[in-house]
Order: structure tokens, then sequence, then C-alpha cells
């Protein structure tokens, strides 16, 4: 089958002859791939701009790691799932021997890998995965929805790590697929939002399809005014989704006395404060980065009860072969979700 590949620590990717799995080895199943969401980690692995030079030592290697499908094939010792059965994946998988594994703590796993990064992903027709690594879907569920469960999953553990809640101020900086996340999860917990982008019209229309109205474009309007916009002088809470430095500026300047930041953007690079501000303000600084299991199980329930309002997040469907066209169209801030769709033959489920 054909599989789209990092296969070297520079700029692109490649397209390249794999062979299909055929048998799934014990423990885990192959998914026919039916819907892969093209992610912004996907997109600087495709540019090399820094921040993931752990996948080195794994290239080539097939990425993709939003994804939904139907399980084809399963392999010996699993239990609760069918051939056939719709499934969406979680993309971390834990080592099972780490002192934190064998303690019942797999969310603390030392040594986890990820799939469509440290193992092949769902950008080809079919991805072998721990079977544990399977969440089940309704039949009939849209694969391009459930494919949104990963990047929900990320804005899900923003939104706790800044203890978002009713009546709490939140400035979102990046409108894409989290940004839109986290500002979608914290209305619904009666958060009043403002989500703020630079040149991103497009995006920003997403926000608001979502019913988050309060949007900015830095591009056109300073950042400034977003504070007016809830008619407060500064937010309870800042979420960096948007990883670049002057996010970060933007967010410290707008963030009120004891505030708090969170972080959840990749930045290519070190990034820098304002030491002596952020202790005067008595400022908090939170990174957050993957999604616990609990986390999952909370994002997924939320995602098949809402599959109707979450459509405007999911703006292109582009089949596999054109997943370099999603990525330019990613990296230029067209649409929302870019989703790829594999066509895949029958796999021999023997």
């Amino acid at each position: 089958m054909r599989a789209l590949q990092k296969t070297a620590p520079a700029f692109g990717l490649e397209w390249r002859d794999i062979p299909t799995p055929n048998h799934a080895q014990p423990g885990e199943v192959i998914v026919a791939v039916t819907a892969a969401g093209v992610c912004g980690s996907d997109v600087h692995i495709y540019e090399w701009s820094g921040g993931y030079d752990f996948l080195t030592q794994a290239m080539p290697v097939t990425i993709g790691h939003e994804f939904a499908g139907m399980v084809a094939a399963i392999g010996s010792g699993v239990t609760g799932l069918r051939v056939g059965q719709a499934v969406v994946v979680i993309p971390s998988v834990e080592c099972g021997v780490c002192e934190h594994c064998t303690a019942g703590r797999r969310d603390d796993c030392r040594d986890r890998r990820g799939i469509g990064m440290q193992r092949d992903g769902g950008f080809a027709q079919f991805a072998q995965v721990p079977a544990q690594n399977c969440l089940t879907l309704p039949d009939g569920f849209d694969p391009g929805i459930a494919a949104l469960c990963e990047p929900l999953s990320i804005a899900l553990s923003a939104i706790e790590t800044g203890g978002v809640k009713h009546g709490d101020t939140v400035l979102v900086l990046g409108p894409g697929s989290i940004g839109q996340g986290i500002a979608l999860l914290a209305a619904r917990r009666g958060a009043e939002v403002v989500v703020a982008g630079y040149d991103d019209a497009e995006r920003l229309a997403c926000v608001r399809a979502l019913g988050v109205s309060r949007t900015l474009d830095l591009k056109d309007q300073p950042a400034s005014d977003a504070p007016a916009m809830i008619g407060r002088d500064a937010f309870d809470i800042v979420i960096d989704a948007a990883g670049v430095q002057s996010a970060l500026d933007t967010g410290a300047r707008l963030l009120r006395p004891s505030g708090v930041m969170v972080i959840c953007g990749i930045h290519a690079g070190r990034v820098q404060f304002d030491g002596a501000s952020f202790v005067r303000m008595r400022h908090q600084i939170r990174g957050t980065y993957r999604a616990s299991r609990r986390a999952w199980a909370d994002v997924l329930a939320f995602v098949v009860a809402n599959e109707v309002a979450l459509a405007p997040m999911v703006t292109h469907r582009l089949a596999l072969p054109d997943a370099l066209r999603a990525f330019e169209m990613a990296k230029a801030k067209i649409g929302g979700k870019i989703l790829l769709i594999p066509q895949a033959p029958p796999v021999d489920s023997r």
C-alpha cells in the first residue's frame, strides 16, 4: 500500500510503497482508515520547522495521528472488538513496563510511543494499532467527526489545566482545530470566550459557526480590543494554541493579576518571558500535552452527542493522494480541519 512517510530530518514527506498489514499481531488490530485529519503537528513535521527531532530514530515512519476507521483484522488475545466495527484511535501507546505503567498510572508512562510519529500512523489505507487504543463508535457515525476526538482531547486537557469554570473570561490565541475546540468546550462550561488569530479569516469563521461569536483578527484589529469584547480590562485565563512567541507576548499583556496562562501550542524553539512582570503580576504558566484516558472517554461521549454541532470544524475532505495539497492548504490557513480519506480495499481478516 502507499503511505505518506517522514523519511529524513529535513523538509518534506515521501510517498512510499510499504507492505499492507494482513495479519494483526497479538493484542493488536488492523484498522482500515476511513478519515485522517491534518494536524498542525503534521505540518511542522512536513516543514521540519523544529520541535520534532524525536521522530528521527523512527524514520521512515508513516505520519498521521488523528484518525478513525473500521476494524479489519484482529490479533490473538483481543476481546471486545469485532471485524467491521467503527473505532477512533488514541495515538499514544504506553510501554506497559515502566514503573508508572506497572503502578497503574499509564498516563504518566515514561516511554510512550506516538502512533503517527514513532510508529506508523493513519496516512495510509491501513494502520496496525494496539486494541486498547481503539474506542468504539456507534454504527454509521461520521468518521470525519470521529477524527476530531484527538484535537478535542488536547482542547479538553488545556481547559482542565487552566481550571476553566463558569463565569471565567478566557482568551484563546490561535483558531486552529485545537483552538476551536478550546473555545467551544470553554463556552460550554459557561466561560466568556474571545478567540484571536492573525490573518485567519476562514478559521475564525469556523469558530463563529461553532457558536463562539467573539473573534478578533489581529491583522486588522489590535489585541488590546479583546478585553473590551467581554466588558473587562483583562482575562482570567489565556490559552496559547498558536505556538508562536507573539502569542505569549500578547497573552501576558492581557492576563489579569494572578491569572493563568496555559501553553498547549508546540513552539519550534525556545521562548522568552518577562520574568519580572510575571513575578510582580503573580501570573502562573502551565503546560499541557497529550490527554489522559479519562479525558478521551469524556471527549468521545461529547463527540458522539454533538455530531451535528461539530460539523463546522470540518471544512475539507480530500482523497489521500491529495495529502501534500492538504498540507499546503493548512499552511495557508485555508478552512478548518482538513481530512484525508483513504480508499481502502478489503483486507484478509483471517
